[in-house]
């Protein structure tokens, strides 16, 4: 089913360019913008009987002028009207079941241009690696029961997206095909690991079937993120962005926590996607209304401290879940559709998307700014009658050109791209920081870049190298970091890099704050570019009741022989190298570096710290390693007490870990206790 869907929709490529009376007509020369507008009087109708002459378009405040103009009726009279075939045996089910006729009497493989003018085009996509079994199952069950009530109008979709996407059904009109894609997806395949159980036996079994180095390496990076769901997204858009009609997509999902490392490229990217293809997502939060109890739920023993009388506790509640949502509402936003959250009826959400696609003009015309340049471009539709409501996108990102620059200054592709708002993510990339006190008011922030090796290919020399460019910016966008490098592989590197990581690392020194990193990433055999953008945060310790830097989990050491006398990551010659991914192999080892500063004292003794390592699957735990205690300050400039743990991989069973890092001041009774996820398999 799923290599029908490309198929078909590849086909769609060649027929949408095809003039008709209700489709556009592109220009080979010239970009076409097209944008669906909905026209409302003031009770909320939708206004029909509208020309082009009726309406002003502008971008970046000049005047457009309008090339095609249609108007999308949707709804089942108009529809049977249309083409009388699909009254074929109406009359036979409405004496069998007395109903009006339903979708599987309008079923129909045509997916012409002409074929779809009348159509509702709706994809239902479940995020099954966010979602518990539960959530899973009450999406599927909202799903159904609208499936049982679609109209001769309606063209449903099912896809899930986990670690890939799979489309489960192509568009179809049959209410009972819908139902059995919706019957495949059953509440086992929520795979959620936001609140990991005991068993993570999917886990083992799907670590031990990977047997292709190249995508598990690139999976890695999408471990502990949101961009594969993204990634998802994008692609949905790209398919369905030959369909000039309005498009819409129900995303179930259980939310998508931000996680620090999550790359807002990939988001601005998935958003500008689905604007250009004319797609409202319509996010759906599956968890439902949620109740953010004090002292927690049953499922987890209450929490103590000055936090659970003060209401810090329940304010961190509240924010997490609010940040989980947050994307979800932004998503919806900008692509034009509604994020559904708090509520346990998910009918609504039909209703909005029957309501926003019942009927609506669709409006293009060719841009008079023919620079590729990637820059946004805001558009203003507005209607010459004041009495009249216009619902219109506000603007896309244009298309860039990279012909000239892959012809001559290399520097400047990749200037413009570290720019752009929606950079290039065609190779994958990975960027990670931390932060080490150096004084009062200044940290040193490693930051660490990761390109899987086989996206590294050989170039015509037969040597593999990689230009990497990156900025850091404050909270006013204002450059105060940068940095530069060309990583050169000699003949056959690249083929060894297969399975491996290239690392680059560099740093920073800054002081508390927020800031922003982004990283572009080329290869220079066919010039694919990647990037990531993250955001910085350097603590402020002043008040912190146990000063302790990040954790940094690292699978190998390396001889230094230059760069910063600072970096506290180097140690007696040797360096440590960061592991982005989180991911590790039993047979590699384990190093957890981390600082404790001004570690308390009293009259009558030294410092004394103790710290160890508890390793958890799901809520129990599995490992913990013996205490250690150090009673003195290691870096006296620094005022830090320094711990580094080494274990062996192979004492962890392949599975997912939540690693707690355990560190009590003896003297000050004080304590503090970072968390990590690591995957082992």
């Amino acid at each position: 089913m799923k290599r029908r869907l490309f198929v078909i929709w590849a086909a769609l490529i060649v027929a949408a360019v095809v003039p008709s009376a209700q489709q556009p007509t592109f220009r080979a020369n010239r970009e076409l913008v097209s944008i669906d507008v909905v026209v409302r009087d003031r009770m909320g109708n939708i206004v029909r009987g509208l020309d082009a002459n009726d309406f002003e378009v502008r971008e970046d405040g000049k005047p457009q002028s309008v090339e095609t103009f249609s108007f999308q009726e949707i709804n089942a009279t108009t529809l049977l009207a249309r083409d009388t075939s699909l009254l074929s045996g109406v009359e036979a089910q409405v004496a069998a079941d007395g109903k009006p006729p339903t979708a599987a009497v309008a079923s129909t493989t045509d997916l012409s241009p002409n074929a779809l003018v009348g159509r509702r085009l709706l994809m239902l996509l479940f995020d099954v690696s966010s979602m518990q079994p539960e959530d899973v199952q009450r999406a599927v069950d909202s799903a159904a029961k609208y499936a049982s009530e679609m109209g001769p109008e309606d063209l449903v979709a099912v896809a899930t997206v986990g670690s890939t996407l799979d489309v489960v059904s192509d568009f179809t009109g049959d209410r009972a095909a819908v139902a059995a894609a919706l019957g495949s997806i059953g509440a086992a395949e929520g795979t959620a690991t936001s609140e990991a159980v005991a068993s993570t036996l999917e886990t083992d079994e799907a670590a031990a079937t990977a047997t292709d180095a190249a995508s598990t390496e690139t999976s890695e990076f999408d471990t502990f993120n949101n961009d594969a769901r993204l990634r998802a997204l994008k692609a949905v858009a790209d398919a369905l962005a030959p369909l000039q009609q309005k498009k819409a997509v129900i995303y179930f999902s259980a939310g998508m926590a931000r996680s620090g490392q999550d790359n807002q490229v990939e988001l601005r990217a998935a958003t500008n996607a689905a604007v250009r293809a004319n797609m409202s997502i319509y996010a759906v939060d599956t968890r439902g209304l949620e109740a953010v109890v004090p002292g927690g739920d049953a499922r987890q023993a209450s929490r103590g401290g000055v936090g659970l009388f003060s209401g810090r506790n329940v304010s961190q509640q509240f924010g997490q879940l609010a940040a989980s949502q947050d994307t979800l509402v932004s998503l919806a936003a900008d692509t034009g559709g509604r994020a559904f959250t708090d509520s346990n009826d998910f009918s609504n959400v039909y209703e909005q998307v029957r309501r926003d696609i019942s009927g609506y003009y669709l409006l293009g015309y060719s841009s008079t700014n023919t620079t590729q340049d990637g820059r946004f471009r805001r558009v203003q539709v507005r209607l010459k009658r004041n009495d009249l409501r216009v619902e219109a996108r506000n603007g896309y990102y244009a298309e860039r050109d990279f012909a000239h620059t892959a012809r001559g200054d290399r520097e400047t592709q990749l200037t413009t791209e570290l720019e752009a708002a929606v950079s290039a993510t065609d190779v994958p990339v990975l960027v990670a920081t931390g932060w080490f006190r150096l004084a009062t008011d200044r940290y040193y922030v490693p930051i660490a870049v990761a390109v899987p090796g086989g996206a590294v290919p050989v170039g015509a020399t037969g040597e593999a190298t990689v230009d990497i460019l990156g900025q850091v910016r404050d909270e006013q966008g204002r450059p105060i970091g940068r940095m530069r490098e060309t990583l050169k592989f000699p003949g056959g590197g690249a083929a060894s890099l297969v399975g491996k990581q290239v690392l680059y690392q560099s740093g920073v020194t800054l002081p508390p704050g927020r800031f922003s990193v982004k990283v572009v990433v080329r290869e220079n055999a066919s010039g694919t570019i990647g990037s990531f953008e993250a955001p910085v945060v350097v603590p402020e310790l002043k008040q912190a009741s146990l000063k302790v830097s990040s954790v940094v989990l690292s699978t190998q050491l390396q001889p230094w022989t230059k760069g910063r006398t600072d970096n506290p990551l180097v140690r007696d010659g040797v360096q440590l190298l960061p592991n982005l991914t989180h991911v590790v192999g039993t047979s590699q080892k384990l190093y957890f570096y981390y600082e404790v500063y001004e570690p308390a004292t009293s009259d009558v003794a030294a410092p004394l710290v103790r710290t160890s390592l508890a390793f958890y699957r799901g809520k129990v735990k599995v490992l913990e390693t013996p205490v250690v205690e150090r009673s003195t300050i290691d870096a006296p400039d620094r005022k830090a007490t320094l711990f580094q743990f080494e274990l062996p991989a192979e004492s962890l069973a392949a599975g997912l870990y939540t690693c707690q890092i355990n560190i009590i001041d003896a003297v000050s009774s004080k304590f503090s206790f970072p968390r990590l996820t690591l995957l082992v398999r």
